[in-house]
């Protein structure tokens, strides 16, 4: 005996994962930088002896930039670059500099798009002749965050979510369900996935411009920005969309309109022009997704946009043909009740976009991860970990549900086959009943006597048969008349009385249909898959906004080789990485300490404080202690003085003697927490 999910156990399923849902949108915050920071002259941090001519900065892909995407400000934040920042070479972009620049600190802010679409932002510290105090603050909002990034996030999500109610409803009326183009609950949805693909599409294009820029509500009707935006390969895709949107309002109309209204047989040819021209529209929304996020970039972007309109159209035809699925076994009329063979053919569906997700979800995952420590090392193959283990549920689900279906078959097959014998019983009865009838006449016409005494009782026969039908019709009549008469002639009474005859037949078709224990659960199997596709459908929008572990792995080795060069080639730098965790909220980053010239006597020292992701942050105390374990000198306590975000100095920082220094740095996050990690650099 196979054990069954109570409605309510249902219930609290669905429930638990829209609520994990919500968690994952709470904390999905603004879309990773997608294009990082590889590298930058003057160097993060660096005491040059004059003003350099420019500031360049390299990021791991090309990225678009505006007029102020690139800027330069002195101590007091005045602007000092000029002019608009050019690409000098491949994926390195410069802003020239005022002339006469004073010594002192300078602070380089950029916020540009990545080649996907994706707003990158950040800022750093450089020094002419000497550091010194900054005005500048760097550590605000966040690019894509805000008002503006929130919306912008919410579109994400009801776009995805209005594209596979759309395309997966259609699908599953023309390949599974034909007479489900009638019921007006199936209607209902997929025309609700247009409008919200519709409208979150319209503002996404409103928002992008100050999405991508100042992050401010009132940017959002700035029609300049909005020109700028249609310009954009981002602007274009969602332009296209619009345009498709309108060719699939008419297909709509086609399928719950005309298509709808013919018969069966009529259907056929108008069917595949359905489906010919549903996967058209269909390929090229999902394309226009493809064409300007991930697959638009990188490795093999020719193939990787089909792969991903594959992958688009399969998780529609699967996700969505499951919100139709569910929709027609809680919604359907009781006179129209999704039959268990359209269950299977919807069955037979989702097995091959199950195929086909596989297919292109390993090829995807190839392609952005790039090695195995990409898989748990980055955020985006830990989301892509939990997307697999969310679709190995979804399908463990999916079996339960094709067991039902079996079961409802066969229930409806030993009906069919019950009333095929009461329909044979009765089609005897009523041969047996001829054939005694038969006898009679053949005993009547011999007592008559002769052929002609036959023909006569013949037609004695038909004329009393046409006697009583006239009465049994008389006696119908009769009974309408007195029906009439008791509600005094009046139609609107009568009218009422086929309505309540109409709702009691159709309540007790639902209550027989309820009745049934394999439809009842195949009803919850299907609801508990639509919880889990909920949250697939989070994740995977989530996913589509976290920088790729092929990238962030190409840019931490960028920086590292970076930072190594820079070290090897300055006079005797010191560069020391050192992770730390004090156990805390908040409480995991790294520290970066520059010692420069790293000799016997005075030395700049620079100390950098970035959380995991490379972004810089404040801390209440960060303290620094020297000590040469050979010659038993220290530990040389060194206060350092706070710049700028997350960026620290102290000049004068005395060496007595050349040796393996161990450098112990103290970080403080909280009052309670804190912890001191070391590292040995030689000095001098």
């Amino acid at each position: 005996m196979t054990r069954t999910i109570t409605p309510r156990a249902a219930r609290t399923l669905v429930l638990l994962l829209l609520a994990v849902a919500g968690l994952l949108l709470a904390g999905a915050g603004p879309a990773a930088a997608h294009a990082a920071l590889t590298g930058s002259d003057p160097q993060q941090g660096v005491v040059v002896p004059q003003a350099p001519a420019q500031v360049s900065l390299t990021f791991s892909e090309q990225v678009a930039m505006g007029d102020d995407s690139l800027r330069v400000l002195d101590p007091a934040g005045k602007r000092v670059d000029t002019g608009k920042p050019a690409n000098i070479s491949g994926t390195t972009y410069a802003v020239r500099l005022r002339g006469g620049l004073a010594k002192g600190t300078y602070t380089v802010t950029y916020q540009v798009i990545s080649a996907d679409s994706h707003p990158v932002g950040g800022a750093y510290t450089f020094s002419i002749g000497a550091p010194s105090k900054t005005s500048v603050v760097t550590g605000g909002q966040e690019v894509g965050g805000g008002l503006v990034g929130l919306l912008y996030g919410v579109g994400r999500y009801a776009s995805y979510a209005g594209f596979i109610v759309l395309a997966g409803g259609a699908a599953f009326v023309l390949a599974c369900w034909q007479r489900g183009a009638g019921v007006r609950a199936v209607q209902r949805l997929v025309v609700s996935g247009w409008l919200t693909l519709t409208t979150a599409t319209l503002a996404l294009l409103l928002l992008r411009g100050s999405y991508t820029t100042s992050g401010k509500a009132g940017d959002i009707v700035d029609l300049d920005l909005l020109g700028q935006v249609l310009q954009t390969k981002t602007g274009a895709a969602l332009v296209s969309r619009l345009l498709l949107l309108a060719a699939a309002a008419l297909f709509v109309a086609v399928l719950f309109g005309v298509y709808e209204k013919r018969e069966d047989e009529e259907k056929r040819d108008l069917t595949f022009g359905l489906a010919i021209g549903g996967t058209v529209v269909a390929a090229g929304l999902a394309a226009s997704w493809a064409m300007a996020e991930h697959a638009s970039v990188g490795l093999q972007p020719g193939i990787a946009m089909p792969v991903d309109v594959v992958h688009l159209l399969a998780v529609a035809a699967w996700l969505g043909g499951l919100a139709a699925l569910l929709v027609a076994l809680y919604r359907a009329p009781a006179d129209r009740p999704v039959e268990p063979a359209a269950v299977r053919r919807f069955s037979r569906l989702a097995f091959g976009s199950v195929v086909a997700l596989i297919a292109t979800g390993v090829y995807q995952s190839w392609r952005q991860l790039g090695s195995w420590s990409a898989l748990t090392g980055t955020r985006y193959g830990q989301l892509l970990l939990v997307k697999v283990a969310l679709v190995l549920v979804l399908v463990a689900i999916a079996s339960f549900s094709r067991r039902w279906t079996a079961r409802l078959a066969e229930a409806a097959a030993d009906r069919a086959a019950v009333k095929t014998g009461k329909a044979a019983v009765k089609a005897g009865a009523g041969a047996g009943k001829a054939d005694r009838a038969a006898e009679k006449a053949g005993a009547a016409s011999a007592k008559a006597g002769g052929k002609r005494g036959t023909k006569e009782t013949a037609k004695a026969a038909v004329k009393a048969a046409a006697t009583g039908k006239q009465a049994t019709g008389a006696a119908a009549k009769g009974k309408q008349a007195t029906e009439a008469a008791a509600v005094g002639g009046d139609a609107r009474r009568a009218a009422q009385l086929a309505r309540q005859r109409a709702a009691m037949n159709a309540a007790r078709l639902k209550r027989q249909r309820d009745a049934d224990p394999n439809r009842s659960g195949l009803r919850r199997s299907v609801l508990a898959e639509a919880g889990v596709a909920v949250v697939l459908l989070v994740v995977t929008t989530v996913l589509t906004q976290t920088e790729p572990g092929r990238t962030v792995e190409e840019a931490a080795a960028a920086t590292s080789s970076s930072s190594s060069s820079s070290s090897s080639s300055s006079a005797g730098t010191v560069t020391l990485d050192m992770p730390f965790d004090t156990g805390g909220q908040n409480g995991k980053g790294v520290v970066r300490l520059d010692i420069d010239p790293a000799r016997v006597g005075g030395n700049e020292m620079h100390l950098y404080v970035q959380r995991p992701d490379g972004k810089a942050f404040d801390v209440p105390e960060v303290k620094v202690a020297f000590t040469l374990t050979a010659k038993s000198i220290g530990p040389l306590p060194v206060a350092p003085d706070h710049i700028t975000t997350g960026h620290w100095a102290a000049s004068g920082v005395e060496i007595p003697m050349a040796g393996d220094w161990q450098v112990a740095v103290t970080v403080r996050t909280s009052d309670i927490d804190q912890v001191t990690v070391t590292k040995n650099a030689q000095i001098g």
